[in-house]
């Protein structure tokens, strides 16, 4: 008796993927037009799998240069460009090989992607560190030497030391560690895309927080960047204690 598609839609969705491939296979002479959708869908989830699988096995070129180290870290931060807030640095060292499905750029995912992402590198990581230099601190020194900061608490909050550094296009000064500049290393790098996403979720929630307190000025949307609905913000309420005044004294007197 043959069986109902919705029968062979339930297998298919109690399925993993190696058990796609069999269904694929054992209804493929089905001519039903629902059984032909059905197949077309998950043949394209495969599809995309293998790209996804193709992609990671990139992310992990550099990685892969230096197979003596065991202890390899991505490096980078986030916020450099807001006029409020913290700059964020991550550290991350992850297990040799590993792959984590759709990890990239945190710029390229979404918030709940990479609110997921987060949660499976603290699962995963060998180490993660993270380091932020206040916008005061930033004001002090400016918001590169600040950076700098940032990335050496993160690396040494680290619970084990790095052999290597894998760096989102900089290097770091009085770092003794052996560095690897990578121009474009969040979107070529698995470990410098875990510190990207590390870095970026740890600092949007902290501007969340910041907006429970601050609601006037809208940190939970905008992060702290000069969208025009927060500069408008800034001018008719002044500079908050998280605004960095070196960045936002082109609109108001500070």
């Amino acid at each position: 008796m043959e069986k109902k598609i919705s029968q062979i839609r339930e297998e298919f969705e109690k399925g993993n993927r190696e058990e796609w491939y069999g269904l694929i296979r054992i209804y493929e002479n089905d001519c039903r037009s629902g059984v032909k959708t059905l197949l077309g869908r998950y043949q394209k989830k495969l599809d995309d799998w293998k790209k996804e699988e193709i992609r990671l096995e990139g992310m992990l070129k550099f990685e892969r240069m230096y197979p003596d180290l065991t202890y390899i870290c991505g490096i980078d931060e986030a916020g450099r460009g807001p006029l409020a807030g913290p700059v964020v640095a991550g550290a991350v060292i992850l297990p040799k090989d590993c792959k984590i499905p759709y990890l990239n750029d945190s710029k390229q995912l979404s918030a709940a992607r990479r609110d997921q992402l987060y949660d499976e590198i603290m699962k995963q990581a060998v180490s993660v560190g993270v380091g932020m230099a206040s916008p005061a601190r930033i004001d002090e020194i400016n918001i590169l030497q600040a950076t700098y900061e940032a990335m050496r608490q993160a690396i040494d909050a680290l619970s084990v030391r790095p052999q290597i550094l894998l760096n989102d296009a900089v290097r770091i000064p009085e770092v003794e560690i052996l560095q690897v500049p990578i121009v474009k290393g969040d979107s070529k790098s698995l470990s410098i895309a875990a510190a990207s996403v590390i870095a970026k979720v740890t600092r949007d929630r902290l501007m969340m927080e910041y907006d429970t307190v601050m609601p006037e000025y809208g940190f939970a949307g905008h992060k702290g960047y000069g969208s025009a609905a927060h500069i408008a913000a800034i001018k008719k309420y002044g500079p908050s204690p998280i605004h960095r005044a070196s960045f936002i004294k082109n609109f108001v007197e500070v």
